[in-house]
């Protein structure tokens, strides 16, 4: 039987060789590419995100930018514009390296659902089971705390209906910062700075109260970190390793990880802020800013939001996704499991106009919900700009990078309306 390491091994070479799709495709290096042939989507409408993306570059609101559209699994619309590093002189490249922040959170999700499968986790387990601080939750109750009616699942992790916030809420923030944890320790779901392992964290984040009874409402927050905590008792191995043997190594994602090597330093994005009067500055150095992903201690593995990754790699994750858990001959999860993660499982919780949740992404469930997103269309953003979709019924895998905290631009709500614009196929209203 192989070693977790040798897997590794194995499928990065089998990927190297074999792999005819995303990763043998030359816009892989290239910086700008004209759109694919595609029978649906218009290349002269496509050409309109040149316009706006360089615009917003020139106008000095975002430093740069790589949107990248794929049909069918193909680009049919590549573009890296303005700066990296404007200070360094760097400019965008297909290969840029980003702070993906919260899109970990699909990753983590695939790798509990990979155990789930096996028969190793289960969506009702307890999550106490696993992390004893949860065996007995509390909740906060006006100004008092009472006990929690029913124990935390994993089901609950992964819908983001546990309960658990970023200890933002007045009444518990000074709880959580006691514990270092929440905004008042730094950014709140940011952990990349710290020396210790992400379990010690969320033991200690068992022990404090949460602002909603399990399951009763959909509360964002470190669902997902305390996933990655799971992982690790589950499997007895870092995050880092279960999500290389399981996701990133069997894709060829060679570029996602939760720290940058030395020799990719040169390739990982600055981090710009949007100022008072809308303009881009450069992002100081902590977490709210550059951040520990070169530097720091590597020992805190945050399943909610600590991988960077490229336009490339998070491609490939995103198209087994929409391959119902397969790609290029790997089968990382089972069609009905995938299924799961995009189909509602929450109700009106988390919105009750038409988008829901499912077991790690947004779902969009009624035309117009989100833009012009087609029904069944689902996916996610990170803190740092970053944005994606998967249209199954346009065949679509749409995303755009950037380094922007805080942004507030509306770059994220116009790229994918110029995509869906370049789109002439009719959408299947349900």
């Amino acid at each position: 039987m192989h070693t977790p390491l040798l897997r590794v091994a194995v499928w990065s070479l089998a990927a190297a060789l074999t792999i005819t799709g995303l990763v043998a495709q030359p816009w892989a290096q290239a910086q700008t590419a004209r759109p694919a042939a595609s029978a649906s989507l218009s290349a002269e409408r496509l050409a309109r995100l040149d316009a706006m993306l360089q615009s917003y570059v020139d106008q000095g609101l975002i430093p740069g930018a790589v949107a990248l559209v794929l049909q069918d699994g193909k680009p049919v619309y590549q573009k890296a514009v303005g700066w990296a590093d404007k200070e360094a002189g760097r400019r965008m490249t297909m290969d840029t390296i980003f702070r993906i922040a919260s899109q970990t959170k699909a990753i983590t999700s695939v790798a509990v659902l990979s155990l789930v499968e096996e028969g190793k986790l289960g969506l009702s387990d307890p999550v106490g089971r696993y992390i004893p601080t949860f065996a007995k939750t509390t909740v906060v109750s006006g100004s008092t705390t009472v006990p929690a009616r029913r124990p935390i699942t994993i089901r609950d992790l992964l819908t983001h209906t546990a309960g658990i916030s970023y200890g933002v809420q007045p009444e518990i923030a000074s709880q959580y910062a006691a514990k270092g944890l929440g905004p008042a320790a730094g950014a709140g779901w940011y952990f990349a700075d710290k020396n210790e392992g992400i379990c010690d964290a969320m033991e200690r984040l068992g022990t404090l109260p949460f602002v909603a009874q399990p399951g009763e409402a959909w509360v964002y927050g470190y669902n997902t970190d305390v996933l990655g905590c799971v992982v690790e008792r589950v499997t007895g191995q870092g995050l880092d390793q279960v999500i290389a043997a399981r996701i990133t190594g069997p894709l060829g994602m060679t570029d996602t990880r939760f720290f940058v090597s030395p020799e990719q330093r040169e390739r990982l994005a600055a981090v710009y802020a949007s100022g008072d009067n809308g303009k881009s500055t450069r992002a100081p150095d902590g977490p709210l800013g550059q951040g520990a992903y070169v530097d720091g201690p590597r020992r805190a593995l945050a399943g909610g939001a600590g991988l960077v990754s490229t336009a490339r790699d998070y491609g490939r994750f995103l198209e087994m996704i929409r391959h119902g858990g397969t790609l290029d001959g790997v089968r990382i999860l089972a069609p009905h499991t995938v299924a799961l993660m995009h189909t509602n499982q929450v109700g009106t919780l988390h919105s009750p106009n038409g988008l829901g949740f499912g077991l790690g992404f947004e779902t969009t469930d009624r035309y117009g919900a989100n833009g012009m997103d087609s029904v069944g269309a689902f996916g996610w953003a990170g803190a740092y700009g970053t944005i994606y979709r998967i249209d199954p019924d346009a065949r679509l895998v749409t995303m755009l990078m950037l380094q922007l905290l805080p942004n507030t631009t509306d770059v994220r709500e116009k790229f994918p309306a110029l995509v869906h614009q370049a789109l002439l196929e009719s959408p299947k209203v349900r």
